[in-house]
This record gives structure tokens, C-alpha cells and sequence, in this order.
């Protein structure tokens, strides 16, 4: 029996209730349930999808984070984790070595469902500087050790990258949107390792940035044609070894002089692009994030 339209007698109710109570449509809901796990049906004897209050209050937290101008994963994130924060998760108290540790195991299996199981886990008690600055960024590091040590195969290292490049651009889904200032990011020409720059690009969203993001081996000509369309506060290049920044030097130095820009990656900064005013970034991505915002924002 239903106690009002499409509410049953234990306080549940369908996915229209749950579109009439939050003002979102119910594909936009279905949709939110299926890309971000935003919300938690139970099935009725006769298989119905339905709904509780506690979903209710998570659409609504979504919203209030969309109005704030968080990209739509990022703003699913927090909802849940507002929701766990006010009960608890006992994976908040885990230390972030044994999440690592947990997550290097299912990698190094080639188990992808645990290792984006583990990642959910932590997204629902985690904000994205932590999971990145204490997790996804030192575990980088880590395999990247391993890797010269010999400690980790080519196919663990390439695994690895791949599910966690696919988990990050998963969360900067939206990160165009806002009202904030504009970056454009890119990797030098050649240059394939991309992760450390979506990373950075997650944490300046996370500060209110607007993401506009070029990926590996970009045409510097391309950098410049973007840039001019979109009149970004920052370019950023990014290279993890001065081998690609010494063929187009000349451009690089032409594009600063243009915009304000910003190399990443590279381990010391080139007298000759430091004297073009050139910024160098070759710290933690999310340190970085921090001070390129506190700069942009004295600047203004």
C-alpha cells in the first residue's frame, strides 16, 4: 500500500518522489546514481527501485555543491562524504600508507575492480587534496621506484597508470565549469606522462579554477591558438625532463611573454626561462596548486 503518491509504507519512494522532493529530473538522477553512486536504492518485493530520505538529503548536498561551482564528480564526492562524516566510515581512520599499500596490492594483481572499489571507499571520506597529496601521487612515486629498481614489470607500471589516469579525468569531468580563473594545461611535445598535470589541474579545480586541459605531446602552436581564444591567468607546460623543453625553447619563451605561464615536471628551473619569467613548478602538485592560486590572487 502506498501511503501518497509513489511512497510505501516503510518511508521509501520511486524515483519520481525522489524528482518531486529535489527538483532534478529523474534521468538527470539516474544518471548521478549511475556515474557517481550518488544515490542508494533498495528493490521492492516486486523489484521497484526505491528510494529514502537519506537520498533526499545527498541530491540536495549535490545540488548545493553544483551552485558553489564544483564539477559534478567532485560535487557527488563531498556529498557523501558529508553524509559519512556525520555518522563515520571506518576507512577514515585508516592511515593513508596501509590505503597505498591496499591499493599497490590490487594493482600489482591487475585487479581493477578492487583497486576502484578501494578508490570509492576513499573518495567517500576523503576531499581530492587528500586523496591525491596522501595517497594516488606518493603511490605514484613509489611505483616509479620500483620501477627503476626493477621491483615492478613495465606491464604493472603501464596497469597502474592507466586506471588511475581513467579514475582521475573521471573526477575532473566538469572542471571547465565555474566562475573562476582560467588554465590551460598541457604536456610540452613528446611528452607522454600526464598524470602528474591532470593532478595538478584536480587540485587548482578543487580551489575554484576552470580547467581547460590539452593533454600529452601538445603543439605549442596549439597551446597558443587555445590560449589566445580563452585568455587563460595561467599556461601550464609540463615535462619531466628538460630533453623536452630544449627543442622548443624559443617558443616556450615566446608564449611567456604573452601569457603568464608556468613550467611543471622539470626538476630545476633553466636560467634562461626563469629570466623570461617563466615559473617553475617542481613541487607537489597540490602545494603547487596552492601557491600558483595565492599568486594569481595577489596578482589580481
Amino acid at each position: 500500500m502506498l501511503y501518497g503518491p509513489g511512497v510505501d509504507g516503510d518511508g521509501m519512494f520511486r524515483i519520481g518522489e525522489l524528482s518531486r522532493r529535489t527538483g532534478v529530473s529523474a534521468d538527470l538522477l539516474r544518471a548521478w546514481e549511475r556515474r557517481y553512486g550518488l544515490l542508494r536504492p533498495v528493490r521492492s518485493p516486486g523489484g521497484l527501485r526505491l528510494y529514502a530520505p537519506a537520498d533526499v538529503e545527498r541530491v540536495r548536498r549535490m545540488r548545493r555543491h553544483l551552485d558553489e561551482g564544483l564539477a559534478a564528480a567532485e560535487a557527488a564526492a563531498l556529498a557523501v562524504r558529508e553524509e559519512a562524516a556525520s555518522g563515520e566510515d571506518a576507512a577514515a581512520a585508516r592511515p593513508p600508507a596501509a590505503v597505498r599499500d591496499e591499493l599497490a596490492d590490487a594493482l600489482d594483481r591487475f585487479d581493477e575492480p578492487r583497486a576502484q572499489a578501494i578508490l570509492d571507499r576513499l573518495l567517500a571520506v576523503a576531499t581530492v587534496d587528500a586523496l591525491l597529496g596522501e595517497v594516488v601521487l606518493p603511490y605514484l612515486r613509489e611505483l616509479g621506484d620500483r620501477w627503476e629498481r626493477g621491483d615492478a614489470s613495465v606491464a604493472q607500471e603501464h596497469f597502474a597508470s592507466a586506471v588511475l589516469r581513467g579514475r582521475l579525468l573521471g573526477l575532473a569531468r566538469g572542471w571547465g565549469l565555474g566562475l573562476g580563473p582560467v588554465a590551460v594545461l598541457a604536456c610540452l611535445p613528446g611528452e607522454q606522462h600526464e598524470l602528474g598535470l591532470i593532478a595538478f589541474g584536480l587540485a587548482l579545480r578543487a580551489r575554484g579554477w576552470r580547467i581547460v586541459y590539452l593533454g600529452a605531446d601538445s603543439p605549442l602552436d596549439t597551446v597558443e591558438e587555445t590560449s589566445r581564444r580563452v585568455e587563460p591567468s595561467l599556461v601550464v607546460l609540463a615535462a619531466v625532463s628538460e630533453e623536452r623543453v630544449r627543442p622548443v625553447l624559443a617558443q616556450v619563451r615566446a608564449l611567456a611573454g604573452r601569457h603568464r605561464l608556468a613550467l611543471g615536471g622539470v626538476e630545476a628551473q633553466d636560467p634562461e626561462l626563469e629570466a623570461a619569467g617563466i615559473l617553475a613548478l617542481t613541487g607537489d602538485p597540490v602545494a603547487e596548486a596552492a601557491r600558483v592560486t595565492r599568486l594569481v590572487r595577489e596578482a589580481a
